[in-house]
């Protein structure tokens, strides 16, 4: 009996039909077969954990577009859609050492693990005031639309300090907004994303003004305007970009993070079983569904120099995506379970599902806290919840996640 020949690899296709369903799959083939490779879109895609994490910290990488060789992201926007200007985003996003160290700095000192921790029983308040709700309801319910999507949005609102009155208009724009950082979606959606940029910056704006008014509200704008670094401190410009930053990272992950982590209990009944069973697991549950369905599965960088990695020669100009939802799974670092889902698995918190280096995700404690709260109070007030239909993925190649997830919260009171 002779071995299986390896199975081709083509490079990454997201085009295949079954890829948004599994693209762990794909992953698998390209990390054992051609783990460092150029696809035929011109971007270099990198898909073990141990090449990602040293590509997300080399220094002489970029997030600025403008380094690309060729058009970048915002200048084919503004070719698709040439009556609006493709205003170079200053959020630390977008943006390289040393203006992203400043700005990160400026920021962060309003941002903490610590401030994060602080508003902990609030975030369990929320989530136990949409759950009481929920209770009432006999028939199935919509996971991402009734608490995935709301609770974050409520959750940045109220740390942001920001209007009442503007906090679903802003929730619709943000979930447009987010379609940029897709390259079919960008290209299909253009004037819809220009639309909600232009609105989310009129009214956050508007909402900087106001607070500025308002000068003793103890809150993470008026944080964010007070915030002094031996008289540095951030620009209206640079608030708006990072204020709206705030809303699109921090907000649509934990969706993601929400709603891929209830898809996969519930795929994997014993380990829901095991996570209604016992609190102290809820952290380290997060962070191993953070791991085995992340809710970012790339972040890009662009090459400044001529450098060789891995057997590859990789030009100046050149995009590099890092695979994060194959690192993610790769048996070399997580072990040969490293498809199963294990929510004591000691190694989860090592994870690139936020990234790594000096962009290491500012959100990630919030993210981490959310879904704590979230999914652990879910599933013990719920311990018999189960699908009430498909769950609706996103296909979204970046950022991926379920528009809608049914569900029947207590099947028996349902029979």
């Amino acid at each position: 009996m002779t071995d299986a020949a390896p199975a081709p690899v083509f490079g990454l296709n997201p085009f295949e039909p079954s890829f948004f369903e599994d693209p762990y799959s794909q992953y698998a083939v390209l990390r054992e077969g051609d783990p460092v490779h150029k696809t035929q879109f011109g971007a270099w895609v990198i898909t073990r954990w141990d090449d990602v994490h040293a590509l997300l910290r080399r220094p002489g990488m970029s997030v600025d577009d403008r380094n690309i060789n060729g058009p970048g992201r915002r200048e084919q926007l503004a070719l698709l859609a040439p009556d609006r200007e493709a205003r170079r985003s200053l959020a630390i996003l977008n943006i390289d050492p040393p203006d992203h160290t400043r700005i990160r700095r400026l920021v962060s000192r309003a941002f903490t693990p610590r401030a994060v921790e602080q508003i902990r029983a609030r975030v369990g308040e929320l989530v136990d005031e949409i759950l009481d709700d929920l209770a009432t309801r006999e028939g199935p319910i919509d996971l991402v639309s009734e608490l995935a999507f709301p609770l974050p949005f409520s959750v940045i609102s109220e740390m942001l300090g920001m209007p009442e009155g503007d906090r679903d208009q802003l929730r619709t724009w943000s979930h447009t907004v987010t379609q940029i950082l897709d390259p079919v979606l960008a290209m299909t959606n253009t004037e819809a994303i220009f639309d909600a940029i232009d609105h989310m910056d009129e009214v956050v704006a508007d909402a900087i003004a106001w607070k500025r008014g308002r000068p003793d509200d103890d809150d993470l704008l008026q944080a964010m305007i007070r915030a002094d670094d031996d008289g540095d401190m951030l620009s209206d410009e640079e608030l708006l970009a990072n204020v709206v930053l705030l809303y699109l990272a921090g907000h649509e992950t934990t969706v993601n993070l929400i709603g891929n982590g209830v898809c996969a209990l519930l795929a994997h009944r014993d380990q829901l079983e095991r996570l209604v069973a016992d609190p102290t697991l809820d952290e380290e549950a997060v962070e191993e569904l953070l791991r085995y369905d992340s809710p970012v599965q790339f972040s890009r960088r662009i090459a400044l120099d001529d450098f060789e990695f891995m057997g590859a020669h990789i030009s100046a100009g050149e995009m590099v995506m890092t695979c994060l939802g194959a690192a993610n799974r790769d048996p070399r670092k997580f072990g040969d379970d490293a498809d199963d889902l294990d929510l004591s698995r000691v190694t989860a918190r090592e994870h690139v599902s936020f990234g790594s280096g000096v962009h290491h995700c500012l959100g990630a404690a919030l993210a981490r806290l959310e879904g704590q709260e979230v999914i652990g109070r879910l599933v013990r007030r719920f311990p018999d919840l189960e699908l009430a239909g498909e769950a609706k993925l996103n296909g979204r190649i970046v950022l991926r996640g379920r528009d809608e997830i049914p569900l029947q919260l207590d099947p028996h009171r349902a029979n």
